[in-house]
Formats: C-alpha cells, sequence, structure tokens
C-alpha cells in the first residue's frame, strides 16, 4: 500500500496550489483528480479568467497560483489587464480579472506537478475514507478498478465537500443553490450587421413559445445582446439543481447541453446568424455553490465586507458578494474603499476533525460571504494555504489547528504568499 504524507482530493486550482504548496515544503503528496487534467473550473469548466489579485492599486494575493499564470502568460506573450493595480477596484472588477490560455496552464501545471515530485492521479475519485491513529485510509476508484492507500493528512478540495462528507463530518448545504453555467463560444457571423432589435423581439416570442428560455442566454430576464458581441461568454444559467452528488452534476450537464442546443436552433434560425457556428462548448458546468464544510470557524457575510482581520489569517481575499439567482439575476454587494476582507486558518479545518483541511469553495463561510470566497484567486490561496498546514503537521506529527502560526506564515511567505 502506498503511504502519504499528504494526500489532495481535487485538483482544481486550490487542489493544484495545495498539492504543489505541500510537496514543495518536503511532504510526500498524492493529488487524486476526476478529470484528465488540473485547473478545474479555469480549464475544463472554461472559466479561463482567474481573479481578483488585486484591490485599491495593490497586489493582496500571489503564490504559487500567481506563479503559475505568470508562466502562462509569459509563453502566450500576454500582459496583465489594464485595469490590473488600478485604484478602483469596484468599477467594473471583472476588468482585473486575468484571462489565460486554459490548455497551456493545463500544460504548466502538469509540469509544475512533476516537477515538484507530486503522485499524481487522474481519472481517480475517492471511495472510501477510514480514519486511523495517525491519519487516513482511503479507497480509491481509478480506471484498473479499486486500491487503497495511506495518509497523514486529507486535504478536501473537490469543490462540493465530498471527501468531507465521507469522512463524516459536518457539512452546510443550501435549499436553493446559485444556478450552474455551461461555457459557450460561438462564430461565423459579422456583430456589425446584425438586426438586435429583430434578434430580441423573436427572442420574447420564442420564450412565450416555449422555445427557448432567457436563461439560456443571460443572468437576467431580458434577451443578452452582449453574449452575441462576446462571441459568447459564461453567461447561460442552469437553474434548479444541485450538482454536490455525481446524480445532480449529471442532471446539470444534461441541462446545460439542452440549454446551448435550445439556444443554438434559435440563434441559426435569425437573419445574420444563419452560418453561426458553436466554436468551444465547456467540459462540463461550471458550479458556483453546493456544499461547504462546518468549520471551526464560519466567515459572515458581515465580517467579510468590513474587512475582519481574523488572528489566524492566512490569506487576503477580494470580490464583490456575487450570488446569482435564477429569478433575480445577480445579488451584488461591493467592498467599501479600502477594504480588504480575510481568511482564518480555522475556516479550513472541518469542525471536530483530525488529520483533515478543506479549501477552495467550501470553505467555512455564510452563503453571502461564499458567493465572494468562492472565486479562482482565494481558492488559489487558500489550498497553498492548506498545502503549507498540511505539510507541517505531517512533519511535526500535530493536528492542522495545533500548527504554530509564525510557522506557517513563514512558510507561505517562503513560497510568495502574502499573509495579511
Amino acid at each position: 500500500m502506498d503511504l502519504f504524507e499528504v494526500m489532495v482530493i481535487g485538483g482544481g486550482v486550490a487542489g493544484l496550489c495545495a498539492a504543489l504548496q505541500a510537496t514543495r515544503a518536503g511532504a510526500k503528496t498524492l493529488l487524486v483528480e476526476k478529470n484528465g487534467l488540473c485547473g478545474g473550473t479555469a480549464t475544463i469548466a472554461g472559466i479561463n479568467f482567474p481573479g481578483l489579485f488585486d484591490a485599491w492599486g495593490r497586489q493582496i494575493i500571489d503564490g504559487i497560483g500567481w506563479e503559475l499564470i505568470m508562466r502562462t502568460l509569459e509563453e502566450t506573450g500576454q500582459a496583465l489587464p489594464e485595469k490590473f493595480l488600478a485604484p478602483d477596484s469596484n468599477r467594473q472588477h471583472w476588468r482585473h480579472q486575468i484571462r489565460i490560455n486554459a490548455l497551456l496552464f493545463a500544460a504548466i501545471a502538469d509540469e509544475a506537478l512533476l516537477d515538484a515530485g507530486v503522485d499524481c492521479r487522474y481519472h481517480t475519485m475517492l471511495a472510501t475514507l477510514q480514519q486511523q491513529r495517525k491519519g487516513w485510509t482511503a479507497g480509491l476508484c481509478g480506471k484498473d478498478g479499486l486500491y487503497e492507500v495511506e495518509s497523514r493528512i486529507v486535504i478536501d478540495c473537490s469543490g462540493d465537500a465530498n471527501a468531507t462528507v465521507i469522512a463524516g463530518y459536518e457539512t452546510r448545504q443550501p435549499g436553493t443553490t446559485q444556478p450552474g453555467t455551461l461555457s459557450v463560444y460561438v462564430d461565423n457571423y459579422d456583430w456589425e450587421k446584425l438586426d438586435l432589435e429583430l434578434i430580441a423581439g423573436n427572442f420574447a416570442a420564442a420564450v412565450a413559445r416555449g422555445e427557448v428560455e432567457y436563461c439560456d442566454i443571460g443572468w437576467g430576464k431580458t434577451f443578452n445582446a452582449g453574449f452575441l458581441r462576446a462571441h459568447g461568454s459564461n453567461s447561460n444559467h442552469i437553474t434548479g439543481i444541485n450538482a454536490a452528488d455525481s446524480s445532480g452534476k449529471t442532471r446539470m450537464e444534461i441541462a446545460g447541453r439542452r440549454s446551448i442546443r435550445r439556444l443554438y436552433r434559435f440563434l441559426k434560425s435569425q437573419p445574420g446568424l444563419e452560418t453561426l457556428e458553436l466554436r468551444m462548448v465547456a467540459g462540463e458546468c461550471g458550479v458556483r455553490e453546493s456544499r461547504t464544510i462546518v468549520g471551526e470557524e464560519t466567515v459572515s457575510a458581515e465580517d467579510y465586507l468590513a474587512g475582519k482581520k481574523y488572528a489566524d489569517a492566512i490569506c487576503n481575499a477580494f470580490y464583490q458578494i456575487d450570488l446569482h439567482d435564477a429569478d433575480e439575476g445577480l445579488v451584488h454587494h461591493t467592498l467599501a474603499p479600502g477594504i480588504v476582507p480575510t481568511v482564518p486558518l480555522r475556516a479550513l479545518i472541518p469542525k471536530h476533525s483530525r488529520n483533515f483541511l478543506a479549501a477552495g469553495r467550501i470553505l467555512s463561510s455564510d452563503r453571502l460571504a461564499n458567493s465572494a470566497l468562492r472565486v479562482q484567486a482565494v481558492c488559489m490561496a487558500t489550498g497553498q494555504a492548506a498545502g503549507a498546514a498540511a505539510a507541517l503537521a505531517a512533519c511535526s506529527g500535530c493536528q492542522p489547528g495545533a500548527v504554530p502560526l509564525p510557522e506557517l506564515h513563514t512558510l507561505l511567505r517562503r513560497h510568495n504568499a502574502i499573509v495579511p
């Protein structure tokens, strides 16, 4: 049986950074990922514009995730967005996001993982977790069947708290979750020649006939011309489905493809769009919300908006509260000038857990706070922090919550993270 000091479940941007940090800190690390590549939402789900790394004119998140983004930009010859480090962070916050080539990012992530010595198991999922005196025995399911490994520390970066549930720890799940999105890009038409007023009227008539839905093209109850101007985007809403488990995620994927097909059929019938083509459809739906852990500390919307600096803060965060709603479209609350929220280590530790951490969008937070904390830059930062805490705990034999904060902060800074 293979023995590890740290096992990371999920290779999205949180898990990727967790595995790299744990390994670079000297821990023998296993990364388990269900897809055939790392990056999660940034790659397979097509949301290849991570943010936000800056606030009020200064960089507030750095470290391993930033390193991988910069390596990707260097390879493609891209510059940082013009708005990066601009002082007016609340105005057009999306212009601070950094668009990356998803394929190159995944390849650079592969290279970084292999160079560091991470044991990567793609096309593999967690099946069981049995707690032992000094760690965990995990049952994994790969293409070659079921097998077991042992690890001192487990980090749940699944995005849906799957490992936390399997381990038997408490999670939080809202009655109604935010809609998912299946990103799609279209081409082979001339935007300048489109009669948008005519198309919008035809769309409203098609909605009335039940042939298409407003959520197929936008986040509100009107025709979203911006979809055509941008030649596609992450602008549909897949509503009423919680993707926390395989059954829910399956329903979401099917509903997402149905949505795109409805939209495709409508657009192809419109003047000027007869030759429209589907240029790219993401490999899976992006999920905004499913489950979070119930941690030793829970970040509330009030504390987030106030920019509370926790005594055990391990990273900054910055994004407006951004709750997608099937009926209202978007619920936004911007941060006051100068406010930079923080994330405490205790929000990464499930209550009453041993040898266990969580990172990414499943960190312990209420619904409104989580709608801001779920974004990729914060996932990268919390993943790196969890990887550092796991490595220190595994090497010293203590629990993750007992890792001395000065040692944790020193390790993070050594790997270029910004600690509040």
